[in-house]
């Protein structure tokens, strides 16, 4: 539903998502696709002719949430990753669609794509074809052979031709590789630092890219407008190699120690560390067994070493790797930082402002501000005393982008 007239929701829980109390008896003025105005009622200013206002009921009004870490083209718990890679490219871009809706109505309005969706999946939302997030895409994951993108067995011979990735060794192949990608439209830059859990050759502990590839390839998404790498680096050593190479965030971050964190809190590294893959299950029907093993393990690992992160301070920004989570449960992610030591509004805060910051879009979204792009949320009750209530869709009333209403299960707006 597209407000063509000036839209205040009042009666709120204002959270704003720039830190501070929220605001009983809250209120936000759209008119046009932006925020005009935020803040209590009792200090509302002149409203323009013709605003239509809206009681909230009480419920919470917040920034539309930024997920930084997703797959759209990855099935999620529908199929294996096998089974992704033998799909006709026609066929993986139209399963996307209604995972992308999926996420919008959880609450996320903007999510950023790290292997997988391409330029015109971003085209696709932008122009309406698509009901989903605004995206930000990194096209493929670059990884060096026999690394985290290299999903073919050790008796594999065959070309790799994996639809989430691209393989390059050594200096000379990673400028050619990002300029590859860069070249297909990418918004952003994914690498892979260290071995995975899914990748069949490797361990999650085992380096990729080495420092000298990662500082080459940061320094060519920096020429390009400030374009920002993130690193998928769960080992110790992939997450220093990733920092001291230059990357914006860490995904993932499981084996994090204080080297590591001196190191990011000195750079202002960020970390994304994806807790609902890690509380996700594998299904032993589905993973093979050196899979399912290394899931199990590693997932103890991020529950041993995050919450220490965040003690310490680290710059989280909130990510869920939903592709391989399930898609549409993307705020879960806020109760699972909660449960690793987060305050309720440092992961809201994540999950807002923080994620903006990562993403390069603060001047646009992930506060409730005058002049930003109004994407905003209505959830049920008070999430700063229910944060988990955030994680069912069900709860999420409102879903708006760019001043549109995607999502109005109550009727609020009629």
């Amino acid at each position: 539903m597209t407000a063509t007239v000036p839209l205040l929701l009042h009666n709120g829980l204002l959270i704003d998502g720039r830190g501070g109390d929220p605001v009983q008896g809250g209120a936000v003025l759209v008119e046009d696709g932006l925020v005009r105005w935020a803040g209590p009622s009792s200090a509302q200013p002149p409203l323009p002719a013709g605003t239509r206002e809206v009681d909230v009921r009480g419920n919470a009004i917040l920034p539309g949430f930024i997920d930084c870490h997703v797959h759209m083209a990855a099935p999620g718990s529908e199929l294996s990753l096998g089974e992704l890679a033998v799909l006709p490219g026609s066929l993986r871009t139209l399963l996307s669609a209604p995972r992308m809706e999926r996420t919008l109505l959880a609450g996320v309005t903007t999510a950023r794509d790290l292997g997988g969706a391409d330029a015109g999946h971003r085209k696709a939302v932008e122009d309406g074809l698509v009901l989903g997030p605004r995206l930000i895409v990194a096209i493929a994951m670059l990884s060096p052979t026999g690394g985290h993108g290299d999903f073919r067995s050790g008796t594999d011979d065959r070309d790799s031709d994996e639809p989430m990735t691209r393989l390059a060794d050594g200096v000379d192949n990673c400028r050619q590789a990002v300029r590859e990608v860069l070249r297909k439209g990418a918004d952003c830059i994914k690498i892979a630092a260290s071995g995975g859990v899914w990748s069949p050759t490797d361990q999650p502990d085992d380096d990729g890219f080495l420092e000298d590839e990662i500082a080459t390839i940061t320094e060519i998404a920096a020429g390009h407008r400030g374009k920002k790498v993130a690193a998928h680096a769960q080992g110790r050593s992939g997450i220093i190699n990733a920092v001291r190479g230059g990357v914006a965030s860490i995904e993932h971050g499981y084996e994090i120690d204080d080297e590591a964190i001196d190191l990011m809190l000195e750079r202002g590294t960020f970390l994304v560390p994806t807790l609902t893959t890690a509380h996700t299950d594998p299904d032993p029907a589905k993973a093979a067994s050196w899979a399912y093993a290394k899931k199990r393990h590693w997932q103890q690992v991020a529950r041993r070493h995050i919450p220490h992160a965040i003690a310490r301070g680290v710059r989280v920004a909130m990510g869920t790797d939903c592709g391989i989570a399930d898609h549409g449960t993307n705020l879960r992610e806020l109760g699972h930082l909660v449960e690793a030591g987060m305050t309720p509004m440092g992961a809201i805060l994540a999950g807002t402002s923080e994620a903006a910051e990562l993403v390069g879009m603060a001047e646009e979204i992930g506060t409730l501000e005058a002049g930003k792009r109004a994407d905003v949320v209505v959830a049920r009750g008070n999430p700063l005393t229910d944060i988990s209530s955030l994680g069912s869709p069900e709860n999420v009333l409102l879903v708006m982008k760019d001043g549109v209403a995607h999502k109005d299960t109550d009727a609020l707006l009629g």
